[in-house]
């Protein structure tokens, strides 16, 4: 009997060691690759840089072209756990890198004077490395599980974006300026926080208080959705993480983020219960309540950001570039004068990423893009659509809040340029992909 005993575990050993090692075997390791670009991306002020590649030498860019290549290795290798089916987000993902290359060799057909050559290059660079990034969230995110692990790190690196950004708004001290690795340096001089309204516009490791927001609230619905369904013991942690985020948005004292809020709730709260949408009010207003008491200059500042919009520097900036665009979108207007050799430093600044695709990329490069969000939003809600469980019909409904926020900010300003913001954007994307196929199998994804 003890013999029987003794020789059932080990064969009961035996087998789990081979299913760990079969489940190892078939691991495409984008957990681990992903949760380090999440780190370079977001731990790393991206002013920080490799010197001789410029604008494109951040970590988290190379790290990302590095991402790419492991994800061809796989593809080209039958082997390999990676998915090859039918996925949109990677077809619309290689449209939109076909369209930058295209417009790159268009572009080159005559000499570029060297800046814009060389900002051409960088340009390719970030464009293969959000493509790399899109494609293992896509197609090589193995399970239900490690979805929810990348997107748990998602909200855990913005929150601490956030905090740092709320220190910076409460000294008006932007520390990491003076962040030294070896290796990396400064892309731009130090210098103290922004201003606007007497108030400091706080950007933490991004680069610009935009940025910021976008980046902020683009991680509220992933915030939400992990609070919602939180189990008892983690449900006072994950809901802090919603307040740190919910409280450091306004901070970057944009109309851009309000506008990204506004576009949360307008996605999210129609699908939520009536007593959970009462909830979500009493709390929007007790926050606006004590920000009015605490911070009153900062409502009086974004209030008059909105009613004074039409007096507001910034917005007669915008009015001005669309005036002044035309003439260079009509001397290319289908694949237009390159990725990102249209530099503010030269020309003027832009401030609509769709307004400066249609000036670098042409018509074909601008409609690439918006399908990019089409393509996320669809997908995202095509998947909800699947689901019958709770929980997977509303993470699905944050994929598409997550979209529509990229979408939205991307209006307000040239945010491919950004690298922050742009690559949380491809990585959100390729999640759509990999929860759109999750649900296509039937499986739960959460």
């Amino acid at each position: 009997m003890s013999s029987f005993t003794s020789d059932s575990v080990a064969d009961s050993v035996e087998s789990l060691e081979l299913l760990v090692a079969d489940e190892q075997k078939q691991s495409t390791g984008a957990l681990g690759l992903l949760t380090f670009y999440l780190f370079l991306l977001m731990a790393i002020p991206a002013d920080l840089v490799f010197g001789p590649m410029g604008v494109a030498g951040g970590p988290a860019t190379i790290f990302a072209l590095f991402v790419l290549v492991i994800y061809l290795g796989m593809w080209l290798r039958p082997a390999s756990p990676l998915y090859r089916g039918s996925q949109p987000i990677r077809r619309v993902g290689v449209l939109f890198t076909c369209s930058i290359v295209a417009s790159y060799a268009w572009a080159n057909r005559h000499l570029l004077p060297v800046l814009e050559k060389n900002a051409a290059d960088r340009g390719l660079i970030f464009v293969l490395g959000w493509l790399g990034i899109l494609l293992l969230a896509a197609d090589g995110i193995e399970s239900a599980v490690v979805l929810r692990t990348v997107l748990r790190r998602v909200v855990f690196g913005a929150t601490a974006v956030a905090l740092l950004g709320i220190g910076e708004f409460a000294s008006g001290i932007d520390v990491t300026n003076y962040v030294k690795i070896p290796g990396l340096q400064l892309q731009t001089d130090v210098t103290d926080l922004m201003v606007r309204g007497g108030l400091s516009r706080v950007y933490s490791t991004t680069s610009q208080p935009i940025e910021f927001g976008a980046v902020v609230v683009m991680a509220i619905p992933f915030a939400l959705h992990q609070a919602r369904f939180a189990p008892p013991d983690k449900r006072v942690r994950r809901w802090l993480q919603v307040a740190i985020l919910v409280l450091a948005a306004p901070l970057s004292v944009s109309r851009s983020a309000i506008l990204a809020l506004l576009m949360v709730a307008i996605v999210l709260l129609p699908t939520w219960s009536r007593k959970e949408r009462h909830v979500a009010y009493a709390l929007m207003a007790a926050g606006f309540a004590a920000f009015l008491v605490f911070v009153p200059s900062l409502i009086t500042t974004l209030t008059g950001l909105v009613v004074n919009i039409g007096s507001d520097p910034s917005a007669q900036s915008r009015t001005k570039a669309i005036a002044m665009s035309w003439s260079y979108i009509s001397q290319n207007p289908w694949l237009g004068r390159g990725f990102f050799t249209f530099s503010p430093d030269t020309y003027f600044f832009v401030d609509d990423q769709y307004l400066t695709s249609l000036i670098v990329t042409g018509v074909v490069g601008l409609l690439a893009l918006i399908m990019l969000f089409v393509a996320g939003w669809l997908i995202a809600r095509s998947a909800r659509r699947m689901l019958a469980d709770q929980e997977g019909r509303h993470l699905a409904q944050c994929l598409a809040a997550s979209v529509a926020v990229a979408a939205i900010s991307f209006s307000n300003y040239d945010a491919l340029s950004f690298p922050m913001a742009s690559g949380l954007t491809f990585l959100v994307l390729g999640c759509c992909g990999a929860f759109w196929r999750f649900a296509k199998r039937g499986e739960l994804p959460v």
